[in-house]
C-alpha cells in the first residue's frame, strides 16, 4: 500500500490505517472524533508517557478468504482497508472509510506457487469497482520469498474533486524492479491507471506477516514509541526522495470481527443505527478464533448505518456493502462514473429477478425460494467472471450453488469466521 499524505498543518498521523478500536474504548461511534486528536498523539508521544499512552493505532487490514470449487480450487481473497476518518465533497468529516481490494485466485494445488494464477483484481474508487486483469500491466506484484504482493497506491483524505482524493485507490502501473531501482534517492512517486502524471508516496504499509516485504522496505511496527519519527508532515503536493518514504507495517485481522457488532444481540447500539436493517438466515454461528459461536443461527437481524456521536454521518457498514454479497458492478475505467454505481444489479440480486451467466437466480442457486426480497441466505455469493457487461443490473458471472461452503465440497465462507488471533 502506498499513500500519500495531507499531513502538515497538524494533521499529522490522520492519513495512518488503523483498526476499530484504536482508542480501545470499544465504542466505534466515536472514532471520527477521536481520530481528530491523532496529532496530539504524535506529539505526546515525543515527550513520553501520557493519557494517549494506551491508545493502539496498529495499522490494519481486514480480510476474508472464500474457497469453493469450480472445475478446482478457487478462492476470493478480500481485504479493508480501514480509516476512522474521511472527507467528503462538500468538505465535511467522514466516520468510517471502507476502501478494499478483492483478488479472484483460481488453480489453486497444495501450497502457494504451485501453478495458481490471479484471473484480476477490484479496487474500491468512490463506489466505482475498477477491475484489472491478469496480464495487465496495470495488475503488478512485488515478488519476495515470503509472498507476491499486489501493489496499490491510496489517495490522501482531502475532498478535492478535481484528482484523486477521499482516500480512493488505483493500481500502480510501474513494476517493482523499477521502484526498486529507484529507492537509493529517487523521488517518491507512481503510475496510476486511469491518471496522468506520477503522484506522489508518503508512507508505504507493508504486510507484517511477510519478513521478505518487511525487509525489502524496512518497515517498522507503529507504537506510541514510534509514532513521531513514523508520521509524515507532507502536504499531498510535497514530492519527497523515498529515503524519506515512511515505512509501516501492518497486519491482517478479520470482517468477522465486526460482523458482531452489527448483530441485534450483540450491544448493535453502541456502533450502529437501526436506520438500515439486513435480515440474514445462518445456517451455521459466526465464529470466533477459538471456535465459539459470537452470534446464533436461525434467522437474524443486523443492522449497518454508522452511529456517529457527532451525528454528521450515516455511512453503512461492513454487512450493507455490495462487495459483502459479490453483487457490486464492475468497471474498467477509474475516471468515469460510467457502470458501478448504480446499485442496480445488487438490487436484482436481492429481489432475485435476473438470472446469472449459467440461468440461475439467487434464490434457486441456493434453494431457498422465500428469501427474494425478504432476506440473505448467509452463504450468498456472486463470483464475477472478470468480463463487463454493458446491461445495467446485470453482471457476467454466476452465484455459488447449494452446499458450496461445506468443507467435504471443497468450500469454506470465511466472511463468517474469524482466523487470526486478536492481539
Amino acid at each position: 500500500m502506498f499513500k500519500r499524505a495531507n499531513a502538515n498543518d497538524g494533521d499529522h498521523g490522520r492519513d495512518w490505517i488503523t483498526h476499530f478500536n484504536f482508542d480501545q474504548d470499544n465504542d466505534f461511534s466515536n472514532n471520527k472524533l477521536n481520530w481528530k486528536n491523532i496529532g496530539a498523539y504524535v506529539d505526546a508521544s515525543r515527550n513520553g508517557p501520557s493519557s494517549y499512552e494506551n491508545w493502539r493505532i496498529r495499522p490494519t487490514l481486514y480480510t476474508s478468504l472464500i474457497e469453493f470449487m469450480d472445475g478446482g480450487k478457487n478462492l476470493v481473497l478480500i481485504y479493508h482497508i480501514y480509516h476512522a476518518l474521511d472527507k467528503n465533497a462538500a468538505g465535511d468529516y467522514q466516520l468510517h472509510d471502507w476502501e478494499r481490494v478483492e483478488m479472484l485466485i483460481k488453480n489453486v494445488t497444495g501450497s502457494p506457487g504451485n501453478g495458481e494464477s490471479v484471473a484480476y483484481s477490484v479496487v474500491t474508487q468512490h463506489k466505482r469497482n475498477v477491475i484489472r486483469h491478469q496480464g495487465s500491466p496495470q495488475l503488478n506484484f512485488m515478488e519476495t520469498s515470503t509472498g507476491k504482493h499486489l501493489m496499490i497506491w491510496q489517495a490522501e483524505w482531502s475532498d478535492k474533486l478535481a484528482a484523486a482524493h477521499g482516500q480512493e485507490l488505483r493500481f500502480v502501473v510501474d513494476p517493482y524492479s523499477w521502484i526498486a531501482g529507484r529507492m537509493a534517492g529517487s523521488n517518491a512517486e507512481l503510475d496510476l491507471n486511469n491518471d496522468d502524471g506520477r503522484k506522489n508516496v508518503h508512507y508505504v504499509f507493508v504486510p507484517q506477516g511477510s519478513a521478505g516485504a518487511v525487509s525489502a522496505f524496512n518497515a517498522k511496527v507503529l507504537t506510541y514509541a514510534t509514532a513521531d519519527q513514523l508520521a509524515s508532515r507532507y502536504d499531498n503536493g510535497k514530492t519527497v526522495t523515498w529515503p524519506n518514504v515512511k515505512r509501516i507495517s501492518y497486519e491482517l485481522q478479520d470482517l468477522a470481527d465486526i460482523l458482531p457488532t452489527h448483530w441485534q444481540y450483540g450491544g448493535y447500539q453502541t456502533h450502529w443505527l437501526t436506520a438500515a436493517q439486513q435480515d440474514f438466515l445462518l445456517e451455521s454461528p459466526i465464529l470466533n478464533e477459538f471456535g465459539l459461536a459470537e452470534a446464533g443461527t436461525g434467522m437474524q437481524r443486523f443492522y449497518a448505518k454508522t452511529r456517529d456521536i457527532e451525528n454528521e454521518d450515516d455511512r453503512e457498514g461492513y454487512i450493507a456493502k455490495k462487495w459483502f454479497y459479490g453483487t457490486y458492478e464492475l468497471n474498467a475505467d477509474a475516471s468515469d462514473w460510467g457502470g458501478g454505481g448504480s446499485g442496480a444489479f445488487h438490487d436484482n440480486a436481492w429481489a432475485s429477478t435476473v438470472v446469472d451467466s449459467r440461468g440461475q437466480t439467487r434464490a434457486s442457486a441456493s434453494g431457498y425460494t422465500g428469501s427474494p426480497s425478504a432476506y440473505w441466505w448467509q452463504h450468498d455469493y456472486f463470483v464475477h467472471s472478470g468480463q463487463l457487461d454493458s446491461t445495467e443490473g446485470v453482471e457476467t458471472g454466476f452465484w455459488l450453488p447449494g452446499q458450496w461452503y461445506l468443507p467435504s465440497n471443497g468450500g469454506f465462507d470465511g466472511r463468517w469466521v474469524q482466523l487470526f488471533d486478536d492481539p
